[in-house]
């Protein structure tokens, strides 16, 4: 079972997304397949500019809510973002990448969780 902290780290990283229009945000129970994190939350951008500030947004809301980033990837290039929070994971995707690394097909094993259920 994952704690409810946890829930609410994933709905907030959702609803940062949500408000700076990411495009298709899945969210992935992966806490009976893997130890590195609870949620995966994948979602997608259209450029550049969009995908940092789909980034910088969950940082800043995570960060206010006392979740502090542990780590951040490939935000300069910014075609694939991650952002780890320890017990969620936020990917952030150009079209192109998602596609080519099609995490949802990779971590099937997990759950998928509808965000409105977080």
């Amino acid at each position: 079972m994952i704690d409810k902290s946890v829930r609410e780290m994933a709905a907030l990283a959702v609803n940062a997304l949500e408000d700076k229009k990411a495009e298709d945000i899945t969210v992935i129970d992966i806490s009976e397949v893997s130890v590195i994190a609870d949620y995966f939350i994948i979602a997608g951008g259209s450029n550049v500019s969009q995908l940092q500030t789909l980034s910088d947004t969950v940082e800043e809301k995570l960060g206010r809510a006392g979740y502090p980033l542990k780590q951040i990837e490939g935000y300069q290039n910014a075609n694939w973002i991650l952002l780890d929070f320890r017990d969620i994971i936020v990917h952030i995707f150009d079209k192109e990448n998602r596609l080519f690394y099609d995490l949802e097909r990779i971590w099937c094993d997990g759950k998928k969780v509808d965000p409105k259920d977080l």
